[in-house]
This record gives C-alpha cells, structure tokens and sequence, in this order.
C-alpha cells in the first residue's frame, strides 16, 4: 500500500495555510480512500474518517486477511484551533452486529461528544501544531475487537471568516456561514401579565419591559437547576444596559409638552426606558435561542431602583438629598454605558454622560459657593432644561423634581442641589438575586464611566481599568487594599465580596510620557495638590478623600494626567494582562495641530461625502495599549503603544493617517467597544481574539459602524513614528505604534443596520455563541418617517412607518464552531 504518512502537501481553510508539509491532501486521501480494497475482519472491515466542517478526509486501515488482521490509520489530517471535527468509523462491508466507538489516545484532552461510529469536538487552542490521536474500536458479534486510529494535527488559531464588505444596508451583515438571531428588544415583556410591545407609542410599564438602547452586556451563566454556573453555555441571565432612548419612537407622534410641561405619563416612560435590564435566555438545542417572558430571574433597574452608597464619600455631605438625608441611600442609575465583570459573578454598570439629564435655572448660580459652581461646571452640569425637561413634569413628585437641582430649600435635605452628584459612579448588581440592592461603590471615582475592566490575578490585587468617556479627559486604574481570594470566586453573598474589594484601596490616573513608558498618579487626599485656577475655574483646594472621589476629574486636573481623545472602553488580554483603551475621536478644539502629544499624535483632516465636508482633529479614533511594569496591577509604571489607528482606507494620507495599513476589508473609525473572548474557549487561549466595535459618525458615508475581530500582537511589536501632521499648517509628532494591520490580524465580522451604534459584546463560555447589542437603529429618523425599520428589516420588508427598535443579536456559526475561528 501507498505510505499516507510521507505524503507533502498543504491543506488551506480560510484562505491561509494552518498545515504543514508532511500532511496528505484531501483530495489525495480520498483517492487513496476509494481506490483501495476494504479492510477485514472476520468478514467485516473498519474505516476512520475526519470531517472538519464541509472537508471530507479519510484514513483507512491497512488490508490483510484472517483473524489476526492489523486495522491501522497511517494518515495525518489538519485543521485549527477552534473549528469543528467530526471522527466517523464504519466497518467497510455495511454488515450490522457491530459495537463500535471512539477514544483518544493523545494530545491535548478533548469532550467527545456523540456516540458510536461518529463523534465531533472542538479543535483547542494550542501555540504550536499539535498532533491529537484517535482511536476507532469496533468489536464483532463474536467478541473480536479491531481499531484503527487516526492523527488530528491542529495549528493555532486563525481568523477563519471572510471580511464582510461596507454596508449602508438595513440589516446585519455577518460572514457567509454565520447566522443572526434577534433577541431581547426595546420594550419586549419581562413578565407574564405583561403585553406585548405593540411599538406604535401607546406602549406603558417599562418597569416590566426591556429597555431602549441596548449597550454593554453580559452572560451569567445557570445551571439547570437554577444555580449560578459560570461554565454554563445553554442558560444564563443576559445582563444588559439600556443607555438613552431615541424619544420620538417612544410616543405616538413623538414627545410633546402641554403649557410648558412633560406630560407625567411621558415623562415615567422616558425615564424607565433607561437603566439596566437582567433576563433569562435560554438554549433549545444546538444554540437555538429564545428569552423567557415570566423567569423569577428578570428584572429591571432604572432611574427609580433604590441604591445604596458604599466607600469613601458615603455618608459625606456630597450625597445629601432630599430622598437621602444621611447620604447614603439614593434611587437609580441612568446613561449606562460599558461594564464590567468581577472575579466574585456580579455586573459592574457605569454611569457615563449623566449631567446633561439635569435642570439649574439661572438664578441657581448665585447660590452656589464658588467650589460648588465650579464642580458643576466642571462635570457638566449646566443645562437650564435638561435634556428631556423631565422635571417639568410635576412640582411634587420627586421621581421628576429630583432632575432639577435648583437650589430651593434651606438645606441639601430639603431639595436636590446634590443630586447631579448621585450619579457618575460604578453601580455593582447581583444578577442572580433579583431582590437585592445595587451599590454605588464610590472608591473608583465620579466622572463620565465609560467601563470598568476588571482584572483578576492570583497573589495580586484586584485592578479596575476606567475610560471617562468625554474629549480630554482620562484612564484610571483603582487598586484594591485586598489580595486577591480565589475561594471568593464561590462566595454566596456577592455584593459582600464588592464590600471587601471595591471599597478600599487606592485610585490612579495615567500620565503617559512621550518614550511609551507611562506613571500611575494616585488620586489621595494629602498627595494631591491644589488645583490651580484656569479659565472659569477657581483654584480649588480638597477637603477629604470624599471630596476627590466626588471630584475626580479636578483630582486629575491637579495631578497632571494626560487628557485622551475621548477615553472609552477598556479590555484585558486574558494571557498577557495588556490593558487595551479605545480612544473614539476627538475634534479641532480638543486636538488642535498645536495639541498633540505621542499618546494621543494625529491632528488631520478627514473630508467627508462628496461635498468633503471636513472633519479635524482626531475624527477616526485610535485604540491604546498598556502593559503594567512587572505584570501586576499594583505596578505604579506600565509601557504603552498605539495598536490601531482608526483611517478611511479609500483616501486616507498612507504615511500620516492610515498609519495602521488599513485596507476596505478591515478599516474603521472611531472605536468604542472592546473586547477579548471568554478564556474558556479556544478564540480567548494562546493568542486570543480581539473585538472591536464602532461608534462612527465620519466613515458613514461608505458604512454603518462595525464589529472587528482581531488576533492582536503585543505592547512593542512596532516601532517609533513621526507623523506629519496636515491641520491648518503642518506639524511632526513623535509616537510609538503597533505593528501594522494585516488580512491575517484584522477582518471587518459584522456591519449593523442604518444610524446604528454596535455596542455591547460578550459570548457563551464555550465560544461557540456571540452576543451583539444594535443601540438606536434610524436614530435619525422620526416616528412618522424612520430612517431604519430594524429588526423587521432583517428577514422581511416592512411597511414604511414601523418603527425601528435596540436589540440584542445572538450570532452563531451554521457549523457549531467557535466564533470567529
């Protein structure tokens, strides 16, 4: 016979090369397959084959005669990490009688799933080709037992989908070979007696339905039993934010105000629609997946949830409100954006742009001390209506009066001057008690939280990574007081496991210097100095941890810290702890030609449509990388470089803008979402994927925002650049960049429906189901001409006025592998 084993060959799957030479090719093992006579025993052969995906490949058992035949493989297939295999063995002649099955024999250990002739299982991440070994056993009615084995050698992981082309269609577009499952929805029921969201303004008790612009999200995983199951990947609780809402779609011909009032009943809706909702989703088979309407779990937190305060202003004289004379009890959470996930099962949900939500009249100014103002001003707190004039909607009743912080009583108890400072916070929720309180953990700061990344490590403290979501501000790091407790990972009252992490220990801010190296400035009371006077702001003096807590932002101002453009979602390698920051855009105004800096190093133009209307300063975005001295989060030093730099590929400058190499199958702009699959799967091992998501109002000519995948390298892999900046003038600047983009590191997976933002990321632990948020489809549109009809739009073609609606998408490869792989 033909030795297999010698054979030189290469097998591709995706378009690159996972297999080296000494591996058969499909087409010469089929041959080989069918030309040869079947193996026997005792009348009967066996055969072993490998199926990965839609690739057929076989080994066979060598021919002899007699009893004491020899059954061997004597063939090596390939694929890579990830993808599904399929091991199917027969004996040759069809005659039935015969038990058979499969084990392995070596390599790294794999679940086996299925029975008999023919079983599957995932490809596991490795950092090199490895060889998995299989052997078939089929044993005759006689009690003769024969095998053959074959070799699986599986490569590292690779990006295994074809980039998805720019869209300005009306759907979601993912990889041929994916499919797109519509779940939770705005206004969807989260209890029996609850009707279903008719969508045409007249919908109440949001109280009880999902809410409106899904953002960052969750898995909580269950057991069958209704027990919390990290390792679950076919039920759990989907923890989502709802950030805004898109008020026109809201009511039946959008949002009105009677003699100057919102409408009470308007009002409520508006204000429920925010918040966070918790719901059970559940898997049928094969990543079939639907939502349950009447769970025990569900449950949603808005502006109206009673919170507690905890850590170091709770109880201070910042937090006084007429609802929470002691400063430690307050209601609700609102503008809720990115998250993060602790090392103890809780969500974390961040309070970004809160202010603009708040009234002050004019005459408010007047009455405030000369800190007071300034604090306000400093964190935006100077709308004289608020954004949806809720406070309009009743003089008595404090669920509305509270968003008008006009000082009107004799004391902070008497009204809500105070109450702009309620929120701005990481709120901690346990998912799987639906009866317990949030907490406000206040040690991590108050300003515009974007996310807050949590890193655990063993024998180190718990470290948080936060991005205050606004041009020029900047990245903090909080540090628990509290080594790291593994045994908490199990621990029944989760929120006392934030208690003894969350509210001790010390914050940070980021100072990156112009050689890539970085210093982490502590945030406490007696190191900070004065905050000098500049512009409208008085110098400003602290009184208290407390008072830096409740001021971070001037905390940060005093330390000397670097103002990013625009700081936003942070995410951690899994395997090499690298802090990774996307930083959306910037303007002209934050980021002049004069303003750059090496973190922060483009000042360009980037025309847009054909009128090439401008846009200056930093309009794609950048993403940034750290790596903490040491590689531990208490390291006070870290090293950084630029990863990605957001660029049009079409015509972009190639030497000073689209630094990254970027083509039209993976170019982007501004980056808002970020990250890296679950360790528990193949796609989050070895060198795991990277997702990036878009929030983008300067590519939009050519597409709707994005989701990426990314196989990322490390903090130096690059070099140092000097860009040419052209703004008005022309200016160099110094930074140190990444190693460029290429097909093999970076694809473009998914593009989203019209004005949509693809926000909110997570997957199944096994890798094997991907969750999306779609946040205000048609945000442009009205609610008599929508600009969007999504969802409806992506099966169907629905009629020209239905309303579109934020949704989160369970994505699922049509094969069962693992996303992205």
């Amino acid at each position: 016979m033909t030795d297999l084993s010698h054979a030189a060959a290469a097998y591709t799957d995706g378009g690159t090369d996972t297999n080296d030479s000494i591996q058969p090719t499909l087409e010469s093992l089929a041959a080989e397959r069918y030309s040869r006579r079947q193996a026997m025993f005792r009348g009967a052969g066996a055969t072993t084959m490998a199926v990965m995906g839609t690739s057929l490949i076989a080994a066979c058992g060598d021919d002899a005669n007699g009893s004491s035949v020899s059954v061997s493989a004597g063939a090596s297939v390939a694929t890579s990490a990830g993808r599904v295999v399929t091991l199917t063995g027969s004996p040759d002649n069809g005659y039935a009688g015969f038990i058979t099955g499969w084990a392995q024999s070596s390599g790294p250990s794999v679940t086996l799933t299925g029975s008999g002739s023919t079983v599957t299982f995932i490809a596991p991440a490795v950092s090199a080709a490895t060889d998995l070994v299989f052997t078939f056993s089929a044993k005759s009615v006689a009690g003769d037992v024969r095998t053959a084995t074959t070799t699986v050698r599986v490569s590292p992981a690779v990006l295994g989908f074809t980039a998805v082309a720019h869209s300005l269609a009306d759907v979601v577009a993912v990889p041929s070979g994916y499919s797109v499952t519509v779940m939770t929805r705005l206004g969807d029921p989260l209890a029996a007696s609850v009707s279903a969201y008719a969508n045409d303004g007249t919908d109440t008790g949001f109280d009880q339905r999902v809410g409106d612009h899904h953002d960052a999200l969750h898995f909580f995983g269950l057991s069958a039993a209704g027990a919390p199951d990290v390792n679950s990947s076919t039920r759990g609780l989907m923890v989502e934010n709802h950030e805004n809402i898109t008020q026109t779609y809201l009511h039946p011909a959008g949002p009105t105000t009677v003699g100057g009032a919102r409408p009470q009943a308007e009002a409520l809706k508006e204000i429920e629609a925010h918040g966070v909702s918790v719901v059970e989703y559940v898997d049928s088979g094969d990543r079939k997946w639907s939502y349950v309407q009447n769970s025990s779990f569900n449950r949603r937190i808005t502006p109206n949830t009673p919170m507690v305060f905890t850590g170091p202003a709770a109880g201070s004289a910042y937090l006084v409100t007429a609802y929470g004379a002691d400063g430690k009890t307050g209601r609700g959470t609102i503008n809720n954006c990115a998250n993060g996930i602790t090392g103890w099962s809780t969500n974390l949900t961040c309070e970004e742009n809160y202010a603009g939500y708040f009234r002050r009249d004019a005459a408010d100014d007047a009455k405030r001390t000369p800190r007071e103002l300034a604090s306000l001003q400093r964190n935006g707190v100077t709308s004289r209506t608020g954004s949806y004039g809720w406070s309009t909607a009743s003089s008595t009743d404090t669920r509305f009066t509270r968003w008008n912080a006009t000082i009107s009583g004799a004391a902070a108890k008497d009204d809500f001057r105070y109450e702009p400072n309620q929120f701005g916070w990481v709120v901690e929720i346990d998912p799987y008690n639906p009866a317990s309180t949030p907490r406000k953990r206040t040690a991590l700061g108050r300003f515009g939280h974007e996310g807050a990344f949590v890193r655990i490590a063993t024998g180190q403290k718990v470290g948080l990574y936060m991005g205050d979501d606004s041009r020029g501000e900047y990245l903090y790091k909080f540090m628990s007081a509290t080594t790291w407790n593994a045994a908490d990972a199990n621990a029944s009252d989760r929120l006392a496991m934030g208690d003894k992490y969350l509210d001790a220990g010390t914050l940070y801010v980021a100072r990156f210097n112009a050689d890539g190296t970085g210093t982490w400035l502590p945030l406490v009371y007696g190191s900070v100095p004065t905050r000098a006077a500049s512009g409208s702001y008085p110098a400003y003096t602290f009184e208290s941890q407390a008072d830096i807590c409740v001021n971070t932002r001037f905390a940060a101002d005093a330390l000397g810290a670097t103002p990013m453009d625009r700081p936003e979602w942070t995410a951690g390698n899994p395997v090499t702890g690298e802090i990774y920051l996307t930083l959306t855009n910037s303007n002209n105004a934050s980021r002049p030609l004069t303003g750059t800096d090496a973190a922060n190093p483009r000042s360009y133009n980037d025309p847009k449509g054909t009128a090439n209307t401008a846009q200056t300063g930093n309009p794609n975005g950048h993403i940034i990388r750290l790596r903490e001295d040491g590689d531990t989060t208490s390291a006070t030093t870290f090293k950084w470089d630029i990863y990605l730099f957001g660029a049009d590929a079409t015509d972009a400058d190639p030497v000073n803008v689209n630094i990254s190499g970027l083509t039209v199958a993976n170019d982007f702009s501004s980056p808002d979402g970020l990250y890296f699959s679950r360790s528990t799967s193949p796609s989050g091992q070895v060198n795991p994927l990277l997702w990036i998501e878009t929030d983008d109002g300067a590519l939009t000519d050519r597409t709707n925002c994005m989701l990426l995948a990314a196989i990322p390298g490390k903090v130096g892999d690059g070099g140092a650049v000097t860009i040419t900046n052209t703004n008005g003038g022309t200016r160099t600047q110094a930074t140190i960049a990444g190693a460029k983009a290429t097909a093999a590191n970076l694809r473009r997976f998914l593009v989203g429906p019209v004005d949509c933002e693809i926000t909110g990321i997570d997957m199944t632990p096994d890798g094997r189901t991907l969750f999306v948020g779609i946040q205000h489809p048609g945000e442009g549109g009205t609610y008599s001409a929508p600009t969007s009809h999504w969802p409806y739009s992506q099966t169907g073609t629905p009629g020209a006025t239905v309303r579109p609606r934020s949704a989160l998408i369970a994505i699922t490869k049509d094969d069962g592998g693992v996303i992205g792989l």
